[in-house]
Formats: structure tokens, sequence, C-alpha cells
């Protein structure tokens, strides 16, 4: 198990196991592999919401709104309007083959959590961008989407985004629950 998911297990354990993924069919949709950490994340969670904050985006989710794929197609179109219409890009997308894929939510407030792509770059080097979303404002984290989660969780992550993290207690509800319930 990757170490940020065995100390992110130490800090929430997980709900009920999750159903499994067709990690192959969502990579084949995405057009990518995807970091082994997020899949482990997955697998191990499932899709759902961390510490009443952060919505770990579910491939296969019933609800459009926090399923991967359905997301991911949507941020591509949100983002590619903005920077047609003239949003400035963030540095690390000025290479022309550089892209974002959203992997969580924060909720209430419209920032999303992706991965910055590169071209060449393993999947599991991938770092963590976060977009505030009502807004032109990104932040760029040098971690892998587990890191950066059990860091937001610890409080070793330092972002203007998530100043009211940690909490004392931390939680993980997964989708299954949620959105059953509403």
């Amino acid at each position: 198990m990757h170490p940020a998911i065995s100390r992110l297990v130490d800090i929430v354990p997980p709900a009920a196991p999750p159903r499994p993924r067709d990690w192959t069919t969502v990579e084949a949709a995405l057009g990518t592999p995807l970091p082994d950490d997020f899949k482990q994340l997955v697998d191990v969670y499932g899709g759902g919401l961390f510490d009443e904050t952060i919505w770990l985006l579910d491939p296969g989710c019933a609800d459009p709104g926090y399923e991967l794929l359905a997301i991911a197609a949507e941020r591509d179109e949100i983002l590619a309007d903005l920077w047609d219409g003239g949003e400035p890009k963030p540095a690390e997308l000025l290479d022309g083959e550089a892209r974002v894929i959203p992997w969580a939510y924060v909720e209430g407030s419209g920032h999303y959590l992706y991965w910055l792509v590169r071209p060449g770059q393993h999947p599991d080097s991938w770092t963590v961008m976060l977009n505030e979303g009502r807004g032109p404002e990104w932040e760029h984290h040098q971690q892998t989407c587990a890191g950066f989660l059990a860091g937001v969780m610890t409080g070793d992550v330092e972002s203007f985004y998530f100043d009211d993290l940690p909490g004392m207690d931390h939680t993980f509800v997964p989708n299954d629950e949620i959105l059953t319930a509403t």
C-alpha cells in the first residue's frame, strides 16, 4: 500500500469495502493511465467525503456530480471556455501539451483538485494543482494526490484554501451513504 494511504488509514479508517472499479475502462476513457496512489485510494475508500470537505471523485458513481469521468469532461470544457475567453492559464500549463485532470472537489467552495499532467511524465509523478473554482487563482503542490490529501488532514500541507483544516476529528463518509440519503 502507498505510504500516504497507510497514513490516511491510520487517520481515518475506511468504511465498508467499496465496490470494485474497472480501472482499464476508466483509463481508456480518460486516454491515460492514472496514478497508482489514486487507484489504491479509491480501492480502499471508494468515492466520498473526507472531513466534510474533500470529495474524492469516483469512477462509476451514480451521481454525475461526483463521477470522475463526467467531471473530467465537464472541467475540460469549462476550463477551455475560460482560457479561450481570456482568463490566464497557470504557468504550469503554458506548455501547450500539459493539462489537468480533476480527482477531487472541495465541498461548498467550487474548488477542484487536479493532477498536473505533463507529456512523458509517469502518472505516479503527477503533482497536485488546486483551482479556486470561482476565479483565476491556482496553487501547485509538489505532492501526489494521496500525499496531498493526507497532508491536508494532518496540517502538513500549507494552502490558503484549507486554512480551517485539520479538524480535531477525522471522518470519511462514502458516496453510497451520502448520495442514497438525499
